[in-house]
């Protein structure tokens, strides 16, 4: 068994020179990390770093580095549901009596990654010569579109393209995220043929536009189940410049301890902006999403009292936030509390008293990369 912090025990006939302490698979980890850090911020080295991708998709040298997502589609598509429903927490059965989406509308996000989101009306021809251009796609990160797939599709379809080929020739680096939603009201054999025919639709036309093998992702959504926060995970991953070295230490730290799967959420969204390499499935997705609601509703009763915003203390983790958890299914649910925003949740399927040590060790030195890796100290 591989352990992510403990050394190798020793013998009595060691050397000094063996005696020195081993280096951890996180501590290299983030030793290789900060070594291509340099390298990524700098638009004109030739090297291309491992362990960091480099500034956000489309942001300026002097800009505020916050990612700017823009929510786009037809009218009555479902972009103000979603909004409402990831980042505001409403309840699903609820944005039925939301209104029409009249102008566009800027909110601004506070939680792990401060992010812009402005949802756009159905109705508003951005294309029109009197939009600024640079305003609205200066510094976007991420363009997503909303197709309902319960209404039709081949207006939205022919808008998108006309988009997506307008974005080339200025801003190629935007990504192209496509929700096809409301799929909840679908039957599954209707649900797999309006996903296909889409897909196809919007492949083929742009591929006659001479935009070949166009770099455009698709996601089945619903507010109505975990696959809208799965979807906006997935479009959120691809604007974290340090995603690698994410995915690297989460790997060191399911191989340390056995882990079946681990994940790191942001916990005022239930996105996670990270997890370990190996398949994610929804079932555990959403079972450690829900994880995260009990917690939460339970600390709101329980917890410790809010700290007061000037204390030099505020934003770091508290060292009792954790807990473990069993399943009918025989795995383990871990929780640990990394910062005010952040909690990193693994499915696991021992948890003996001795291996519950050795997953609190290794957490801790995962916790402490990660506070290198990030500016947690907000």
């Amino acid at each position: 068994m591989s352990f992510l912090s403990m050394p190798a025990a020793r013998h009595e006939g060691d050397s000094r020179e063996e005696r020195r302490p081993r280096k951890t698979a996180a501590t290299l980890t983030l030793e290789r990390y900060l070594q291509d850090q340099a390298t990524a911020d700098d638009p004109n080295a030739s090297g291309k770093p491992a362990f960091h991708t480099g500034r956000l998709p489309n942001c300026k040298l002097g800009g505020n580095h916050k990612p700017r997502l823009l929510l786009m589609g037809q009218r009555r598509s479902g972009k103000s549901s979603i909004s409402s429903v990831v980042f505001h927490k409403m309840p699903p059965q609820e944005t039925l009596f939301l209104e029409s989406t009249a102008r566009i509308q800027k909110e601004s996000m506070h939680s792990f990654m401060d992010f812009q989101i402005l949802d756009f009306p159905g109705q508003i021809n951005f294309m029109d010569p009197t939009f600024d251009y640079e305003e609205i796609f200066g510094e976007t990160g991420a363009l997503i579109w909303v197709i309902d797939a319960q209404d039709e599709y081949l207006e939205a379809i022919a808008r998108l393209n006309r988009t997506i080929l307008n974005l080339q020739q200025s801003y190629p680096s935007i990504n192209v995220e496509v929700f096809i939603h409301k799929v909840d009201g679908l039957s599954e054999d209707y649900k797999i043929d309006t996903y296909r025919d889409i897909v196809q639709r919007i492949q083929d036309e742009l591929s006659d536009a001479g935009y070949e093998n166009a770099s455009v992702s698709f996601y089945q959504t619903s507010i109505y189940d975990h696959s809208i926060f799965e979807a906006f995970s997935k479009v959120i991953q691809k604007l974290i410049p340090q995603l690698p070295t994410l995915e690297s230490l989460l790997n060191n730290l399911c191989s340390a301890c056995r882990m079946e799967k681990a994940y790191l959420f942001d916990v005022l969204s239930k996105i996670y902006i990270a997890t370990d390499t190996s398949p994610v499935d929804m079932p555990s997705y959403e079972i450690c999403s829900d994880y995260i609601d009990v917690i939460v509703d339970i600390s709101e009763i329980y917890g410790s009292e809010e700290p007061d915003k000037d204390d030099p203390g505020y934003g770091r983790a508290n060292p009792d936030a954790e807990s473990m958890i069993s399943l009918q299914s025989g795995n383990y649910l871990y929780l640990k509390e990394i910062n005010k925003y952040l909690a990193l949740i693994c499915i696991t399927k021992e948890a003996s008293a001795e291996q519950r040590g050795l997953i609190d060790n290794n957490v801790d030195v995962f916790q402490d990369a990660l506070v290198q890796v990030f500016d947690m100290q907000r």
